[in-house]
């Protein structure tokens, strides 16, 4: 078995280096070096995607990223978040707040994926606000590869543009 060492910066921390199986999945890198649950094993193959983390760009992009075919190797020297990274001081974030507030999840098991691929939608929108009109075809877009077994998807959508609406900088 050929062993890489990496180390990346998860949720504003550096964590690292560890010396892991070069093929061992991210999502098991989260969970047995690093002791963050929160992102869930949903498919193995990325396409329920339960398991998209937040990848950050230098440029000051980001992109979701399924953990579960993704190799933790790909992220050495990059920067990530995850679900748990969401929350400052205990204090929920909008996106959070919003999904609460709509009961925008049953069982939850695919609110973390949801929730990061909304973050990096709305982060998008800061970047470049889209017209008012466009707000529900934008969310089905990105979201549309998201599977949620309980059928929460009207709630997960009505949160997201929920937060979208609220904010006048992420639509023009």
């Amino acid at each position: 078995m050929n062993t890489v060492r990496i180390g990346l910066t998860i949720n504003g921390v550096a964590t690292g280096p560890h010396e892991i199986p070069e093929a061992l999945p991210m999502i098991d890198y989260l969970h047995e070096y690093c002791g963050l649950t929160g992102t869930k094993f949903g498919c193995g193959i990325g396409a329920c995607r339960a398991c998209v983390i937040i990848w950050d760009h230098d440029d000051g992009t980001s992109e979701a990223i399924p953990t579960c075919i993704t190799a933790a190797a790909s992220f050495d020297g990059n920067r990530v978040r995850t679900i748990e990274g969401h929350a400052v001081d205990g204090r929920l974030t909008a996106l959070q707040q919003a999904f609460l507030e709509h009961f925008a999840f049953q069982c939850g098991y695919c609110t973390p994926g949801f929730v990061n691929e909304a973050q990096v939608l709305l982060e998008a929108l800061a970047r470049k606000p889209l017209p008012k009109a466009e707000v529900e075809a934008q969310i089905l877009a990105t979201m549309d590869s998201h599977i949620c077994r309980c059928t929460g998807y009207v709630r997960y959508y009505e949160a997201i543009r929920a937060v979208i609406l609220a904010d006048p900088k992420l639509t023009r």
